[in-house]
């Protein structure tokens, strides 16, 4: 009778276990999740974390502190690398990436809480300062006012305040763009200086509203200049733009204006060539002048009185050797003297002089009382024939220049001229006083066979 209640408590004693802990050896038996890693329970080695170790319970602790979740790390690594393929991501963030790439979980984690927030705002600062250092004024003051804020205000300025400044200064820009063309009228010019000294709201005002009013004023203020002092192409044009609105002179100053002075400064050129006074290297230059563009044409145009100015030297020059005592001294102080001495000289002074040389040489000699009537009235005919002054050829007249010859050579004028008594007709300036002199000479020379006859 023992016996079996003896076997029914072993048997309850050996299937205990199975019946108590099944779910422990279906634990050990199932399969673990990919990419996580748990105890190792078919070696039988212990797990990492023992009772009374963890640091909780009494125990001394883990020393490198409780382990961070399963697939934190790679969590990390992802987000950091999302932080390098940021190409607005700052060079000190870059570099403190690429370092806690290279390290383990800690420093992964360390980087995403200390370092980044840290690297940030040291590339945010260093990107503000660079651009203050290439921008405007706006920019350089928005910039310096979100320096002396935090991390922020430096974000808000690059998302906001940056775009604002520039176009400010862009404006700022074009303003002084225009007030630096020595184009801009002074209309334009008062009101651009004006904006200068306000803001962004005034500089794009101005560039928006008043512009365009004073421009237009300005032009047609340039256009009635043209009107008051252009050719009679010119002047047409100019009336016709004035008649119409501000697109009408606009268009007369871009298009019109051009074609109608190059028209007016040929006609200008060839006034120039028909003016009797007008000299050989004017000549020159004018004749080069119109086989250019209408530039050239305007440069001899601008250069006309410093050509004329030569040519004005060449005639004094030329009346210095041919004229008498009083033409040489009044010459020699004019070219002494200036440009405008030198044209004084020619207009009124070498007039002067010659009438005093010809008064001179025409007053009746000195003759001794035991002279002959006969030699004494050869005496007298000798002082008419002294040789008048030859003006040069471009200042010469044909009445004036008979009557140089016929008191040079003694023979009453035919109404030609000294060159073409000489065989020298148009042959220019220097043939003109070559054959003054050629004349005084053969006077000189008959003058001397009278005399020897004479005696």
């Amino acid at each position: 009778m023992k016996l079996p209640r003896v076997s029914t408590v072993v048997a309850a004693a050996v299937l205990t276990p199975a019946v108590l802990f099944p779910s422990s050896a279906m634990a050990a038996d199932a399969p673990q999740p990919a990419g996580l890693s748990g105890p190792d329970t078919a070696s039988g080695s212990a797990p990492d974390v023992t009772p009374g170790d963890d640091g909780v319970n009494g125990g001394p602790g883990n020393s490198s502190g409780p382990k961070a979740p399963e697939g934190q790390e790679q969590r990390d690594r992802a987000e950091i690398q999302k932080i390098l393929d940021d190409k607005n991501t700052g060079p000190g963030v870059r570099a403190a990436a690429e370092k806690a790439l290279k390290g383990d979980a800690a420093e992964l984690r360390h980087f995403l809480e200390i370092d980044l927030a840290k690297n940030r705002g040291d590339d945010l600062r260093v990107k503000v300062s660079q651009l203050m250092a290439a921008g405007g004024p706006a920019v350089r003051a928005a910039g310096g006012k979100a320096l002396d804020g935090g991390e922020a205000a430096l974000v808000k300025f690059l998302e906001e305040g940056l775009p604002a400044a520039q176009a400010e200064d862009a404006d700022r820009a074009e303003v002084q763009k225009i007030l630096a063309d020595p184009e801009t009228g002074p209309g334009v010019r008062a009101a651009g200086e004006k904006a200068l000294k306000g803001g962004a709201a005034e500089l794009r005002h101005f560039l928006t509203v008043e512009l365009a009013k004073n421009r237009g004023d300005d032009n047609r203020v340039k256009v009635s200049q043209q009107l008051a002092t252009g050719g009679r192409e010119v002047r047409e044009g100019a009336q016709k733009a004035l008649d119409g609105g501000d697109a009408e002179v606009a268009k007369w100053l871009a298009e019109g204006y051009p074609a109608a002075k190059a028209s007016d400064d040929r006609v200008a050129v060839f006034v120039a060539l028909s003016d009797k006074n007008t000299g050989p290297h004017t000549v020159e230059a004018a004749k080069k002048a119109l086989s250019g563009t209408p530039a050239d044409v305007a440069q001899f145009l601008s250069d006309l009185p410093k050509l004329r100015a030569s040519d004005n030297r060449i005639k004094v020059s030329q009346l210095m050797e041919t004229g008498g005592p009083a033409v040489r001294a009044a010459a020699g102080k004019a070219m002494e003297g200036s440009d405008a001495d030198i044209a004084t000289f020619l207009a009124e002074g070498w007039a002067t002089a010659r009438a005093a040389d010809e008064a001179a040489g025409n007053k009746p000699a000195d003759k001794p009382a035991d002279k002959p009537a006969d030699q004494s009235a050869g005496q007298q005919g000798q002082g008419a024939q002294q040789p008048a002054a030859v003006q040069p050829a471009a200042l010469t007249t044909s009445e004036d220049t008979t009557a140089a010859t016929a008191a040079t050579t003694g023979t009453t004028g035919s109404g030609t001229g000294s060159l073409a008594a000489t065989g020298t007709d148009g042959l220019g300036w220097e043939a003109g006083g070559a054959a003054a002199a050629v004349a005084a000479g053969a006077a000189l020379v008959a003058l001397s066979r009278r005399r020897s006859t004479q005696s």
